[in-house]
């Protein structure tokens, strides 16, 4: 599978590190219920088709990216950086 760094280019996958579900950005507030925390921490779907991930340019550049992919295809749809992400639309 190959990712695109906004900042570096084309990139085989193995110079990132992937760290799961970009819903880990979307953090409850601290004052959040442990309802909400649970379902935070310990909740995730497992779809079959497009999927937000988050992944690290751990051998590259250093940025945290926002990858859209298909986990049927392995197809990657869309790459952006994090802070372009959060920043666009307040969450990532």
């Amino acid at each position: 599978m190959r990712i695109t760094c906004p900042l570096c280019g084309d990139r085989d996958r193995r110079e990132f590190t992937y760290y799961g579900a970009a819903d880990y950005l979307d953090r409850p507030g601290m004052e959040a219920p442990a309802e909400e925390w649970d379902a935070y921490l310990h909740l995730r779907d497992n779809p079959a088709g497009a999927l937000r991930d988050l992944w690290y340019h751990e051998m590259g550049c250093a940025a945290w990216l926002v990858v859209n992919r298909d986990t049927v295809s392995h197809a990657v749809l869309s790459v952006r950086l994090v802070t372009d992400a959060q920043a666009e639309g307040g969450k990532a």
